[in-house]
């Protein structure tokens, strides 16, 4: 079992082939985009842990549709941008605002936004976050795992620590 991090999906949202300027001719084309990438990388028993804005605009049958697609567990950490039809969606094996976690040996905390400080900074442990659509200023281990900045696909902690690919300046 992988687990897997991403953000800011905005599935059947059309702003953000405007306002993120996202690659994609229309709407049904980023989501199948995002779909077909996803499960690319996640197999049925992985976890993914979606930090937030996964869908705004789709009616909640379209939402747990999308869900049921998805490969893998998945998690949601809210964002700004959830409304009752994605919380409400069956799918989810939790829903929170924030959360800490450990994987491979590693503490991280996940929250939708990104923090200036958080719990045990100082000692190595991570945050992950969304929000920002890679364009704000990389801080000290700190990572944006949203797809804008992810390569439209949820990415590991391997991939994370790997690539080094923090937050893009903007």
């Amino acid at each position: 079992m992988t687990i897997y991090f991403t953000s800011d999906t905005h599935f059947g949202d059309p702003r953000v082939l405007r306002i993120d300027r996202r690659p994609f001719p229309d709407l049904a084309t980023h989501d199948a985009a995002l779909v077909e990438n996803w499960n690319a990388v996640v197999e049925p028993d992985d976890t993914v842990w979606h930090l937030g804005d996964f869908a705004l605009g789709p009616p909640p049958e379209r939402v747990r549709a999308l869900l049921a697609v998805l490969n893998g567990r998945k998690h949601l950490i809210v964002g700004n941008n959830d409304g009752s039809a994605t919380l409400d969606a069956p799918g989810w094996l939790s829903t929170a605002h924030y959360a800490e976690i450990d994987v491979d040996g590693q503490h991280i905390v996940l929250c939708h936004y990104a923090f200036r400080t958080w719990n045990r900074m100082g000692r190595g442990v991570l945050n992950l976050h969304g929000h920002s659509h890679g364009k704000l200023t990389p801080a000290t281990r700190q990572y944006d795992v949203g797809v804008d900045a992810r390569d439209f696909r949820p990415v590991t902690l391997e991939t994370i620590r790997t690539t080094r690919r923090r937050c893009k300046a903007g």
